[in-house]
């Protein structure tokens, strides 16, 4: 069975992306097509990228960053949840993704974005990175508003459309990620 990853992208204290993550997982755990973990970058305590060579080397050093690598290496695809902060992703799930290279090669992802725009600038960020790493990203995208989709910009209340949203994407990640497992 094909083994998706649902990773919080951010670390920052009250953050949203904690219910939007277990939001995401629990939808995912109803369906029988594939498994899901919720993966929390925060658990990792990741320093600033602190590897002294590049990350494509796959020669890690540090406690750290082989934790991180053993458990993003077990999975075939990944669903990103991401802030957006300044029309990006958070720095802290940049940082999180640079400590790794052939962990996520020729893997699928899906991304749930959140924000003022719903995410998208954060998504788009996040698909230039995918790119460079030799993920396949899959078109649908989660997109929730800090307006529509949080009650006073901090309490988790998706729209009953979402779920939908959600579903689409995973359909997307579970079936490139069962396409690319042919390629590793």
């Amino acid at each position: 069975m094909l083994k998706i990853a649902v990773i919080l992208g951010s670390t920052r204290p009250g953050r949203n992306g904690e219910a939007v993550a277990r939001w995401v997982t629990d939808i995912a755990q109803k369906r029988s097509d594939a498994s899901f973990e919720l993966v929390d970058i925060a658990d990792f305590n990741l320093p600033l990228l602190d590897e002294p060579i590049p990350a494509s080397m796959g020669q890690y050093s540090k406690p750290h960053t082989i934790a991180w690598s053993e458990k993003i290496a077990s999975f075939d695809g990944y669903v990103f949840v991401t802030p957006e902060y300044n029309h990006a992703t958070s720095g802290a799930l940049k940082n999180a993704i640079d400590f790794l290279f052939n962990e996520w090669k020729d893997k699928a992802a899906g991304f749930v974005g959140y924000g003022g725009s719903g995410g998208s600038r954060a998504i788009e960020n996040l698909r230039l990175i995918a790119g460079e790493l030799h993920m396949a990203d899959v078109r649908a995208q989660v997109g929730l508003s800090l307006i529509t989709d949080f009650e006073n910009y901090s309490v988790f209340k998706p729209g009953a459309h979402q779920e939908q949203s959600v579903n689409t994407m995973l359909d997307q990640v579970i079936a490139w990620s069962g396409a690319l497992k042919t390629l590793r």
